[in-house]
């Protein structure tokens, strides 16, 4: 017999146990909470401590969590095709902890620049004052003249965070492998359909914060790969910083991600459905959204996403800046906010200063809005942002 979908086995994945002496097990695993850790012997201890010295999941102490953690570990490996996860208090905790896990002092590290914007700040902030470099390249770039002796790691994101940028990357791995380098991915946009290990990364990061969840109530992240090496080094690392997550936290993104499958071919199916709208309206210049048949990544996206999407989009608007501040301030359905990935419908407006160093922004597109297009009726969405495009002036 076949092998069930992945949203199948998701849903199926480390249900609790049945009680060896009732028969009986709830529906939904508990979540285990502690500090303390209790040990039957030292012979217990001594083997948990060496098996987690090569980069095991076991549990010793309350910081790198219980049986809870390593049930969404688990999950979290198996959509991402990962033997190794671990989760960590946010996304960008995730980031931090990949690049921390990964450089050293004099290291010199190569980023693409559609990533997320935070990672601009962790340089300026944290590593410039570690001497570690960063050199940034464009989404549509060869980074390859760019290596130096000391370049140590390739991080990318993809599709690329607020122009959507799909990168091509089974090339980019192949650089990386030709130069013994670390490829590392943020794939919380491709959180379950997209595969960044399968396609050579080395590392792949997710904020769960977004789909895994789903509700917007929890803020995690995780770091998976399939490298035994990184795989030891992360978990050093990660108890060094003393990293840890919330059971409860872990406990509601367990319960989110079993209703994923559905709730992501609902957010994909109705965002299809705003792009038809909006590629027909006159103050709508681009849609940025790569399972968007005239996105300039829908060809990547067709080959390495295997048609899962979901919705998260950007749109470029014929008006200025200012203007734009009128629609999202005339929508009613949408809340106004930074994340995306939960039940509800979002707008942001960008700062579009802050994308002169993007490859894919132009100069004459001068307003940027990012909608998360949620789970409401698509016809009420597609109401509501009508109505708010007539209010732009002019």
């Amino acid at each position: 017999m076949n092998e069930n979908h992945l949203h199948t086995r998701i849903l199926h994945a480390d249900s609790a146990p049945f009680d060896e002496n009732t028969g009986i097990a709830p529906v939904s695993l508990p979540a285990y909470r502690t500090s303390t850790v209790r040990f039957k012997n030292l012979d217990v201890l001594d083997d948990v401590m060496a098996r987690k010295s090569k980069g095991e999941r076991l549990v010793s102490y309350g910081i790198s969590g219980l049986e809870t953690h390593r049930a969404l570990e688990r999950v979290i490996n198996m959509m991402e095709q990962g033997t190794y996860c671990l989760l960590n208090p946010s996304g960008l905790a995730a980031i931090h902890l990949t690049f921390m896990s990964v450089l050293s002092a004099g290291d010199h590290v190569l980023v693409s620049d559609n990533v997320y914007g935070p990672v601009r700040i962790m340089n300026d902030t944290l590593l410039k004052r570690l001497n570690i470099e960063v050199t940034f390249f464009a989404s549509d770039e060869d980074p390859t003249g760019l290596i130096r002796p000391n370049t140590k790691m390739i991080y990318i994101e993809s599709p690329g965070s607020l122009l959507m940028q799909m990168m091509d990357v089974p090339a980019i791995a192949r650089i990386a492998k030709a130069h013994n380098l670390i490829l590392a991915i943020d794939n919380t946009w491709g959180t379950g359909f997209y595969e960044p290990l399968r396609l050579g990364a080395d590392i792949s990061v997710i904020a769960g914060t977004k789909y895994i969840n789903g509700h917007s109530d929890v803020m995690l992240g995780a770091i998976v790969t399939n490298r035994e090496d990184l795989a030891q080094n992360i978990n050093v690392t990660q108890y060094a910083v003393g990293n840890s997550v919330s059971a409860d936290d872990v406990w509601l993104a367990l319960r989110g991600v079993k209703t994923m499958g559905v709730r992501l071919a609902h957010h994909t199916q109705s965002a299809l459905k705003v792009c038809e709208y909006l590629d027909k309206h006159p103050k709508v210049s681009r849609i940025y959204f790569p399972a968007w048949h005239k996105d300039p990544g829908h060809e990547l996206w067709k080959r390495d996403c295997g048609g899962g999407a979901n919705g998260l989009l950007s749109v470029s608007l014929n008006c200025s800046p200012e203007a734009a501040r009128v629609f999202v301030d005339a929508l009613q359905l949408f809340g106004i906010g930074f994340s995306w990935g939960g039940f509800e419908s979002l707008v942001q407006w960008v700062n579009t200063n802050t994308l002169k160093n993007h490859s894919y922004w132009k100069e004459h597109e001068k307003a940027l809005i990012r909608l998360h297009i949620g789970l409401e009726n698509v016809d009420d969405i597609i109401q509501d942002i009508d109505q708010a495009l007539a209010k732009i002036p002019g």
